[in-house]
């Protein structure tokens, strides 16, 4: 935005405090339990809050297998080793996402390949996907991105027809749904991640899920330095990973469970106050929640359309000139420095809706504990930058 432009009027109401893109929602319950199995997660009792954080993950999702991890990384790197991807292999995902849905690719050896997501839910393109498929592809990476969820009914049928296998990366989407079906059931394999700023947090950790038993069980091994769960005679017979949870995290884990559904129920409320605030916006769109869609809406974005001559960076700093925190809208993975010099591909020009989003999308407050007062000054002070950025 341009000096000249008239100064902007600050709402009434301003917090003293500056008001955080992401928190998360702790209660004495969490310390509780993260006080236990500090004292008590050793020697035969020391997978038992892990084991019980993996089977309430388990059956929130609708699946066989859970396992507790680091982060979310990790269980996609231990998703793709476990499905057998070799150098030289190609790996189809979005060319817009965070680096670590694609970067577990690299760290195989293998091929990403960069495709364009659809302007409404900011997913994956499937008819991108098949046009990118080679005979080196070996597999593909839906992204449900900021809550939203991939058209996995076409993903699926591309992948069974290509004898492909497909990977949720589902990070980002805890109690989102698809068909009916929970974010995390619709891949062979799918990741979530427990960050600080994520739906249920376990400070950082992450999860990977399955239906599959062959697949569980191979993860489980190289997991764990290449050696079968059990094992007490460190004869590892390959060489693979350590990425393990605590028990102290999966304790957190356990008490955030016990209230996921009030936790997804808060973020569709917050969701709501400012889809209520923001709708009369000329030319301004928020996360899509298409019929056959329930959008857990983890992270409220919003888009500004060309009407306004502004960038997400623009917009983030005049949101903190009034003491707003808040996150640009991911980049184009393939335009970023990290791989400038790296061997991937990026299959044909992206449509303009994608560059707008790229250019002008950004990240509004979205943690736990926002009342209604707080969000309508955010709408308050978003909306009225943005009719100070309108073309003359």
């Amino acid at each position: 935005m341009t000096s000249d432009r008239p100064s902007r009027r600050v709402p009434a109401g301003k917090p003293s405090l500056r008001i955080p893109v992401a928190a998360p929602s702790i209660t004495e319950r969490e310390g509780e339990l993260a006080r236990e199995a500090a004292l008590n997660a050793w020697g035969a009792d020391h997978y038992r809050y892990n084991r019980q954080f993996e089977e309430m993950l388990a059956a929130h999702c609708g699946v066989a297998h859970a396992v507790s991890l680091p982060h979310a990384t990790s269980g996609l790197h231990l998703a793709l080793a476990a499905l057998g991807i070799r150098p030289g292999d190609e790996v189809i995902g979005p060319d817009v996402t965070w680096i670590a849905s694609m970067a577990p690719v690299s760290y195989m050896g293998a091929v990403p390949v960069f495709v364009d997501i659809l302007p409404d839910t900011w997913c994956l393109d499937p008819a991108a996907v098949e046009a990118a498929i080679t005979p080196r592809t070996k597999a593909i990476i839906g992204v449900d991105l900021y809550g939203s969820m991939c058209d996995w009914e076409a993903l699926r049928a591309i992948a069974d027809r290509h004898g492909l296998a497909l990977i949720e990366d589902a990070a980002e989407a805890l109690g989102s749904t698809y068909c009916d079906r929970p974010a995390g059931s619709l891949g062979d394999v799918a990741v979530f991640s427990f960050h600080g700023s994520k739906t249920i947090t376990t400070g950082e950790g992450g999860a990977l899920v399955t239906n599959n038993p062959g697949l569980h069980a191979r993860v489980q091994k190289l997991r764990d330095h290449g050696r079968p769960p059990g094992d007490r005679f460190f004869l590892n017979d390959e060489v693979a990973f350590k990425y393990k949870m605590s028990a102290v995290q999966a304790a957190l884990g356990i008490a955030q469970m016990e209230r996921v559904d009030d936790l997804i129920r808060y973020k569709r409320q917050l969701f709501g106050w400012y889809a209520d605030r923001l709708r009369d916006v000329p030319g301004l769109s928020l996360n899509a929640e298409p019929q056959q869609v329930k959008n857990s809406f983890w992270m409220v974005t919003a888009i500004p359309d060309a009407r306004y001559e502004t960038d997400k960076f623009a917009l983030q700093s005049a949101l903190s000139d009034h003491g707003i925190d808040s996150r640009p809208f991911f980049s184009s993975l393939s335009a970023l420095k990290a791989y400038a010099e790296t061997d991937c591909r990026k299959l044909a020009t992206p449509r303009p809706e994608t560059a707008r989003i790229i250019h002008a999308g950004i990240n509004l407050p979205s943690g736990y504990g926002l009342d209604e007062a707080s969000v309508a000054y955010i709408c308050e002070t978003f909306a009225g930058n943005l009719q100070g950025c309108k073309k003359r």
